[in-house]
């Protein structure tokens, strides 16, 4: 697939690359960093969106469709390679799309990355190779005390819930099946929940330099998190069903002494994808983790591209302030290694 993807890129005109991306999840990031670094942007978005990235100005052109798979069109794709596209892929393209070998069009990162990432069996393989410390999976009989149900794909959190034990779960997961939102326990994936602060670290593998960069950490502020407005006796007795459902994102700057582990965790995550999916990482990542309270840190998932929660660095996080010196977020970091590379004749070396 990627000796494909470098037959399109070698008709580009490196002096006319645009960069595009569907308006959704980290857009205005992604366009005005392209705008930044000096590119032209392209957006896909439908009706309902158009209105932001009109209202915000970051797109040089709008391309208005219905659904979003029309990306996976031959003639919408033509389209997008004579104008010279970079796609810049984000969270949506895993739950809109989900075909992404399907799409000829240059992405600029790890397209078969992604695919591991929608996988919560082989994420699990690849934190695991990485020597990560983890929530334990378990199966519904090993469930010993509060654990937390996930989904595979890209979701946003949403449908996730919790159990207090085994009971419980097999009472939820039976809903869940009679209301069509499972077949099996291949569908989902429980994991011990760890009683802490969570954490979600953005990095950017970068080619051209040959180094983790930490752009910035978030926090996510989720539907989950209202249930503290409700006194426990009314939660109990309403039987509320609370789910993960990501509403947006809060920054966070942690204890400098809990940087070493996040920053060698990164690379043993970017050493690994070298080996699961050649050439390995490229550009944005996100370890999502969980510090209990002896700070001990448990990573439960990897996102390989870009995630909405570096909106929060636009435009700086004190992390890519201290590395850059200057205004630096992960929508123009990515624009900037894309200039790089052009500059370099280099541009194979981080397209897929």
């Amino acid at each position: 697939m990627r000796e494909k993807i470098l037959k399109v890129l070698r008709d580009y005109d490196l002096d006319e690359i645009k960069i595009g991306t569907l308006g959704s999840h980290s857009a205005l990031n992604i366009l005005k960093g392209a705008k930044d670094e000096g590119f032209e942007t392209v957006c896909i978005c439908r009706p309902k969106e158009r209105i932001i990235y009109e209202s915000f100005g970051v797109a040089d052109e709008i391309i208005e469709v219905d659904d979003f798979k029309e990306l996976l069109n031959d003639s919408f794709q033509d389209r997008l390679i004579k104008d010279n596209v970079i796609l810049i892929p984000h969270g949506s393209f895993n739950a809109y799309l989900g075909q992404l070998n399907k799409i000829r069009v240059p992405f600029f990162g790890n397209r078969e990355l992604m695919i591991w990432e929608t996988d919560r069996f082989k994420q699990r393989k690849w934190l695991e190779m990485a020597g990560l410390r983890m929530p334990r999976s378990l199966k519904p009989e090993e469930i010993d005390g509060i654990a937390i149900v996930k989904y595979h794909g890209a979701m946003g959190g949403r449908g996730y819930f919790l159990v207090a034990n085994r009971d419980d779960f097999y009472k939820k997961f039976e809903k869940l099946k009679a209301e069509g939102l499972v077949e099996s326990l291949d569908d989902i994936e429980i994991q011990e929940y760890i009683v802490g602060a969570n954490v979600y670290f953005s990095f950017f593998y970068s080619p051209m330099n040959e180094r983790v960069e930490l752009i910035s950490i978030d926090r996510r502020y989720e539907a989950i998190d209202g249930i503290g407005r409700i006194p426990a006796e009314i939660q109990i007795k309403s039987g509320v069903f609370t789910s993960y459902t990501v509403i947006g994102n809060f920054p966070i700057v942690l204890r400098e002494s809990l940087l070493a582990e996040a920053l060698e965790s990164a690379k043993a995550v970017v050493e690994v994808s070298k080996e699961i999916a050649y050439p390995g990482m490229v550009g944005p990542f996100c370890l999502e983790t969980v510090f209990d309270d002896n700070a001990e840190m448990y990573v439960f998932e990897v996102s390989a591209r870009i995630v909405a929660g570096t909106n929060v660095g636009v435009p700086i996080s004190p992390y890519s302030y201290v590395l850059w010196g200057e205004n630096m977020y992960m929508g123009r970091r990515i624009a900037r290694e894309i200039r790089v590379a052009i500059e370099k004749d280099a541009l194979g070396e981080i397209i897929y």
